[in-house]
């Protein structure tokens, strides 16, 4: 009896590995992320090397004003163009202590706020810069994506992703988030990477590539070559929130003074603060 009961147990194992074989790879049945930082298939679609004299019009244009703090508070008056420079070849947002009329209301710094909306967009991929950090308590700089939709259902509805938002008072951590309905703002979905002080530079003192990795099912957080941080569609939808990444995302590259978040700066924050990138780049996997 036990030698066919367990026959019975091998021919029904055998029968379910084949079925998943057949369906799809052992990864995918699994729910295993498949995507790889370093996959060769990973075919590069856009990219700004910052090579140029000036900003490229052609792929980036500004946000301007203080939008009543942008929704945190915030302190800067974002320029359309003084704040921004090509040096080297390297783009240099930096924010000024200066002050800045705007009808009867006078702000006292200034930065740069640039996006690719409208130009270019993305749904799935990999993204990612290469950038150096300003250090300074209260500075706020950010590389990050909105949905292409936001004019249409506002925010959080539209999603977003931030690849990577680093706080000045701090020049050894990062953080990687994703804003949602009813997961925005404090009840964002985030998760630090702190750089190793005892064998690293810090994010003020050397260039870091960040990026996330996203398709259908999740986006993937890394830096350099480290994944450290992840949030699936599946773990969304078991707390019923809802996915609202499967659409376009236009990318965003600021300086920001300020905000809830970082607090604001003193008299001993550095200024002028500059955020440096080396480049932004955009791959899709090939035959997607």
């Amino acid at each position: 009896m036990k030698t066919k009961y367990f026959s019975g147990i091998l021919k029904i194992a055998s029968i379910i590995i084949l079925y998943l074989f057949s369906s799809c790879n052992i990864s995918e049945a699994l729910g295993v992320n498949t995507m790889n930082i370093n996959d060769p298939k990973w075919k590069l679609i856009w990219s700004d090397e910052f090579d140029g004299k000036e900003l490229d019009k052609n792929k980036w244009r500004f946000d301007i004003g203080n939008n009543n703090g942008w929704g945190n508070n915030e302190l800067q008056y974002y320029t359309d163009g003084k704040n921004v420079k090509i040096e080297n070849g390297m783009l240099v947002i930096e924010a000024r202590r200066e002050d800045v009329k705007d009808g009867s209301r006078t702000y006292n710094y200034t930065s740069s706020r640039i996006k690719t909306e409208g130009l270019f967009s993305v749904q799935y991929g990999k993204v990612e810069a290469r950038i150096k950090f300003p250090y300074g308590k209260g500075l706020w700089p950010a590389f990050w994506m909105l949905g292409t939709n936001i004019r249409y259902v506002g925010w959080p509805m539209c999603g977003e992703i931030d690849i990577v938002e680093f706080l000045g008072h701090d020049k050894w951590t990062v953080y990687g988030t994703i804003h949602g309905p009813g997961y925005n703002g404090g009840k964002a979905i985030s998760k630090s990477f702190k750089a190793d002080a005892t064998k690293d530079k810090s994010f003020v003192d050397e260039f870091y590539v960040y990026g996330i990795m996203w398709n259908e099912d999740e986006v993937v957080w890394y830096v350099n070559d480290k994944i450290y941080h992840r949030v699936s569609r599946e773990s969304l939808e078991k707390q019923e929130k809802l996915w609202v990444f499967d659409q376009p995302f236009f990318i965003i590259l600021n300086l920001a003074v300020g905000g809830n978040w970082p607090g604001y700066p003193t008299f001993e924050t550095p200024f002028p603060a500059r955020m440096y990138v080396d480049y932004v780049r955009v791959y899709k996997l090939e035959n997607e």
